[in-house]
């Protein structure tokens, strides 16, 4: 197996220390959530954790474009590769799920996207890119952030053909889910997000800890199969539906997201147990993980981004890196 390891954070004050165990225990990068609504400051954290560790890539995972203006990334871009160095740090971009969902917005488009990363990108070689108007230009004098140009790969949060094509054009990669990987050989650099825990001997996938490691990815799976297509056709997904019939349509994403890729809300708690943990392939022993792990790689996939949850963050990157060799 080549895949690499990789691990993928939902921000929290306390990744910069878990980016530093990723890191001795031999994670290739450390991604980090930028979901205001949810977690802190993506770029705070990855400074923090840039200062904590000495070799771990490092690299928001993903940005969005309409939560900063260009010029205000460009310069956190700056930041972070001015203390980690540029060969340390990547850049994920996408048109924006969770970030926006929770704004209760929908994704952005990709003529968008693409707009925003053509400006992000000049802006850091040092051009002058006109915005919204007028000129802009990165201007910081030597000791207020890395000179240019600044040249970082750029990954693209990306699934359908129009994302797919923006990723070849503008980034050196994609990011996507272990739901759907990705089959496309011309893509050579495919980071997937994966959501799980590695069970002790015995364990039963429905355990308090298991759930409480990995639970929040079959949650996420449930609502997006409320937002983006239809529910019935995962289990117990029918009646999971009516657990959000009383939210008010105005408030529904903001129950959605409660606890979102941290743990598993109230609501949904009834119907997380060890048949969807088995169905989504989240709780499982070593063997079976190492079968995922060499199906995703020859569906295309060349980086593991996995997220770990739960109350041991720690226990969870180890037993996660103890699956490669």
């Amino acid at each position: 197996m080549t895949i690499s390891l990789s691990c993928a954070f939902a921000t929290s004050s306390q990744s910069h220390e878990h980016a530093a165990i990723a890191e001795q225990l031999g994670y290739k990068r450390a991604w980090f959530y930028d979901s205001p609504a949810l977690y802190p400051d993506v770029w705070v954290q990855l400074c923090r954790a840039a200062e904590r560790t000495e070799r771990i890539g490092l690299g928001p995972g993903v940005l969005v474009p309409n939560l900063r203006h260009p010029m205000t990334n460009a310069a956190a871009i700056a930041t972070l590769v001015e203390i980690a160095g540029q060969e340390r740090v990547a850049v994920g971009l996408g048109s924006g799920f969770t970030a926006r969902l929770t704004l209760g917005q929908r994704p952005l488009t990709w003529s968008a996207v693409r707009h925003y990363i053509g400006a992000l990108r000049a802006l850091l070689r040092g051009e002058s890119v006109e915005w919204e108007g007028q000129l802009i230009q990165m201007m910081h004098p030597q000791g207020f952030g890395a000179g240019r140009p600044i040249d970082v790969p750029f990954v693209i949060a990306a699934a359908g053909p129009k994302g797919m094509a923006a990723a070849k054009e503008l980034g050196e990669g994609v990011f996507t889910t272990g739901v759907h990987p990705l089959e496309d050989d011309e893509i050579t650099w495919n980071a997937v997000l994966t959501f799980g825990t590695v069970l002790n001997d015995g364990e039963d996938p429905g355990s308090v800890r298991a759930i409480a490691a990995a639970g929040h990815g079959a949650a996420v799976a449930l609502h997006a199969a409320l937002e983006f297509g239809s529910a019935d056709s995962l289990p117990n997904g029918a009646e999971w539906a009516t657990a959000y019939s009383d939210v008010p349509a105005a408030r529904r994403h903001l129950a959605l997201h409660e606890g979102h890729l941290v743990n598993v809300n109230q609501r949904d708690k009834p119907f997380v147990n060890a048949e969807t943990m088995t169905a989504f392939e989240l709780a499982m022993d070593k063997g079976a993980w190492r079968e995922k792990l060499a199906r995703l790689e020859t569906q295309g996939g060349t980086e593991i981004a996995y997220q770990p949850a739960g109350d041991d963050i720690p226990r969870e990157l180890e037993a996660f890196a103890a699956l490669l060799p």
